[in-house]
């Protein structure tokens, strides 16, 4: 059931004023797509005119979204890209295919907001960020954790002064296996579980902490799975060095029991000179200041919702939280992080 929190930030968004009625392009549905589908009954500036989903179940399945009733359909996007004229695209690919994607919408001009990692391969992340350097339009990605209200206390907390000097960041992800889509099960359309989930806590750490990484090593493994998830890691562990000679770590598995109450189990807990923020959903966000005793975190700013966050940016000049560094440097912080499991060495990031 949505929350009322979600619900009130939904029927916000339909006060979004844009200049002009803009026309969106979906390449591919996979993954996080809904975050920008979601929100489009609400944004009465915005339009999804045309698709392109090269699988034919989940092209099936985006039809019977209401949003989609006056869409286009294509298999390929760059006949879409060549047919349509369009104000902004969303890339939501597999992890395998997004650089070439992102490439193709940067090269028509277009703004973007896309899904995560934008590559697999350094290299081809080198030629995205060219593309999209050259076009000179924005590029988001679907980071919608860092704007959840328990994130966005931790980092004004921190920013506030709360833990001092941050000296330690540790994370988790713990998420059901379930029966994965192909392209997951695929290494090379999905490129390993370091970069599908393990972006999402290196942008986290980054985001509520205020620091930035300088060294990375990691483990990653495949122990014991169940067939569903293919060539899919589900054990994997990072150690990171931060700007300021403190250590953080991120742990992923891919264990949680099918009956646990949720999907995922996601954790980040903030160490620093004068105290501990920790968050889990067990016990939601916490505070242990030097000489006091625990304390739990009441008050929260709302929700935020990133494709209207993004719309804000593009298209209304809104000042924003997602700089184009912060785009390119948590790829870069991802990729070293994917090579140093395969490499077996520590690995610079910068």
């Amino acid at each position: 059931m949505e929350t009322i929190t979600r619900r009130a930030m939904l029927a916000g968004a339909a006060a979004v004023k844009l200049p002009r009625k803009l026309r969106l392009g979906m390449v591919g549905v996979l993954g996080h797509a809904g975050e920008i589908l979601t929100p489009l009954p609400h944004l009465p500036d915005v339009e999804l005119v045309a698709v392109a989903e090269s699988d034919p179940t989940e092209l099936d399945r985006v039809k019977k979204r209401p949003v989609a009733a006056k869409a286009k359909f294509y298999s390929d996007y760059r006949r879409m890209l060549d047919t349509e004229k369009l104000d902004l695209a969303g890339v939501c690919t597999s992890n395998g295919d997004r650089a070439a994607s992102i490439i193709a919408v940067a090269e028509r001009g277009l703004p973007l907001i896309a899904e995560k990692p934008l590559a697999l391969r350094r290299a081809d992340f080198e030629k995205a960020k060219k593309a999209v350097t050259a076009s000179g339009k924005p590029i988001w990605l679907l980071l919608p954790m860092r704007y959840e209200p328990h994130y966005l206390a931790m980092r004004q907390m921190v920013k506030d002064g709360v833990v001092g000097d941050v000296g330690m960041i540790s994370s988790q992800k713990s998420y059901k296996a379930g029966e994965r889509p192909l392209w997951m099960k695929e290494r090379a359309s999905y490129g390993s579980t370091i970069l599908w989930i393990g972006i999402h806590m290196f942008d986290l750490m980054r985001w509520t902490s205020g620091r930035d990484f300088t060294e990375v090593f990691s483990y990653q493994a495949q122990v014991s799975a169940p067939e569903g998830i293919g060539q899919m890691e589900n054990t994997t562990t990072t150690i990171l060095k931060m700007d300021n000679g403190g250590t953080a770590s991120l742990h992923m598995d891919y264990y949680r029991s099918e009956a646990a109450p949720t999907h995922g189990d996601d954790r980040v807990r903030i160490a620093g000179s004068k105290g501990v923020l920790e968050y889990m959903a067990a016990t939601g966000l916490t505070m242990l200041r030097q000489g006091a005793k625990v304390e739990v975190v009441k008050e929260m700013p709302e929700k935020r919702e990133i494709f209207v966050e993004f719309l804000e940016a593009a298209f209304n000049g809104k000042k924003n939280d997602m700089p184009l560094d912060d785009v390119w440097k948590v790829n870069e912080i991802t990729i070293a992080a994917h090579e140093a499991a395969e490499m077996g060495r520590v690995v610079r990031i910068g």
